[in-house]
């Protein structure tokens, strides 16, 4: 048996799932035209490899400070629903039951939140995620903080290795799926490395190490 990790957003889910929410914040009346502009603007940042991952989440979450989590939970089952489900890759579902037929361990392994990250889970019947991680207050509202360290960049690996320890297996023999560049630290520890939709950083460096490129 072996380990299988899968990366969320442009891999499992063939569109940013943070656009996909603001998109539901406009619909509802929660976000406006320049709510989206900026999430944009980070999304591209994103892909480019050059965000500040901890400044932005700050920004990004001053709007939830003082909001019960249960509040997020319920949003999110709706939002995956009528946001997400849609955009859910065939090929990554067909991916996923290959790894479980093999009886392989399977985690979503995002920068999402599992708010975002569970209900696919769910979805895909995998049952480990290891993600961003916010803060929460003994009254059960969110304080605007991010539990450090974020599950972006090296960070990942730090999650994982941590994750993989309590649960007894080693990442060092997974396959790994994802888009970005910015995916590189956790790629280069893994045993099988797959960029799927790569951005253009990313292909070329799986270009050049010979790692399998797919597109979902």
């Amino acid at each position: 048996m072996g380990v299988a990790l899968f990366d969320m957003d442009r891999t499992l889910v063939r569109k940013d799932t943070a656009s996909l929410y603001v998109r539901y914040q406009r619909d509802v009346g929660e976000a406006g035209w320049r709510d989206a502009v900026r999430v944009g603007w980070w999304l591209l940042q994103y892909t480019f490899g050059a965000i500040d991952a901890e400044r932005i989440a700050e920004q990004a979450l001053a709007g939830f400070r003082g909001k019960e989590e249960r509040w997020m939970v319920e949003h999110c089952t709706t939002w995956f629903r009528d946001y997400v489900l849609p955009h859910v890759s065939l090929r990554a579902r067909e991916t996923v039951d290959r790894h479980r037929a093999r009886g392989d361990t399977l985690l979503i392994v995002t920068g999402a939140t599992r708010y975002a990250a569970e209900p696919l889970a769910r979805e895909l019947g995998i049952e480990h995620v290891v993600c961003t991680r916010l803060e929460v207050d003994d009254e059960g509202r969110f304080t605007g903080q991010v539990v450090k360290p974020m599950c972006f960049g090296d960070g990942k690996i730090t999650l994982t290795e941590a994750y993989a320890a309590s649960h007894d297996f080693a990442i060092d023999e997974a396959t790994f799926y994802t888009d970005s560049i910015t995916d590189r630290p956790l790629l280069e520890r893994v045993r099988t490395p797959v960029a799927v939709n790569p951005d253009g950083r990313l292909k070329r460096l799986a270009a050049n190490r010979g790692w399998s490129i797919e597109r979902w």
